[in-house]
């Protein structure tokens, strides 16, 4: 398989909002298809669907299986990837950011209206930044996302704040360029 039929398999199974929230679900607890489908509220045979399409993209990794009644569940994790490609390495298509577009508007969607009153912070920038401060912006949006990945608890887990953090950057060609 090449890395585009790679990339586009990739694109495919993150293009949907159902398994963005499976992905955030997942995100510091293993889960079997039961457990997320009662956590989301769809049925079992749809977790069971979306968490295949998303093992099966490289995204979700089975952590264990345990022995139910009938047969063998197994419990899924995602590992968050930070790793940014080198020059001259893949990166995301244009495609694929239209989709998570598309998918990331969906989930904030449903997000949104879930704010609480506590702080927030939303910003948005396109603006022309000198390469060492690119750089720098970069490892902090890094970490940042980073910290919260590899901190994440398990839902509702007592003292913990539910929160929603979503990050993009991404260098701009010119519109001239674009044309």
């Amino acid at each position: 398989m090449s890395l585009e039929d790679a990339e586009l398999r990739a694109a495919r199974a993150l293009a949907h909002p159902i398994r963005l929230r499976i992905l955030s679900l997942l995100t510091g607890v293993e889960l079997s298809a039961a457990e997320v489908a009662r956590e989301l509220d769809i049925t079992q045979a749809n977790a069971s669907y979306h968490l295949r399409r998303l093992a099966a993209a490289g995204e979700l990794e089975v952590a264990s299986t345990e022995k139910i009644r009938g047969g063998v569940a197994k419990k899924y994790r995602y590992v968050a990837r930070f790793d940014t490609p080198a020059d001259g390495q893949q990166r995301p298509s244009i495609v694929r950011l239209e989709q998570m577009r598309q998918a990331v508007d969906a989930e904030l969607r449903r997000r949104i209206p879930l704010a609480d009153e506590g702080p927030r912070i939303f910003a948005d920038a396109e603006v022309w930044l000198p390469p060492e401060v690119l750089d720098e912006v970069h490892a902090l949006i890094a970490r940042a996302s980073m910290l919260a990945h590899e901190q994440a608890l398990p839902p509702r887990t007592p003292g913990a704040k539910h929160v929603s953090l979503l990050t993009w950057l991404f260098g701009m060609r010119d519109d001239d360029e674009a044309r």
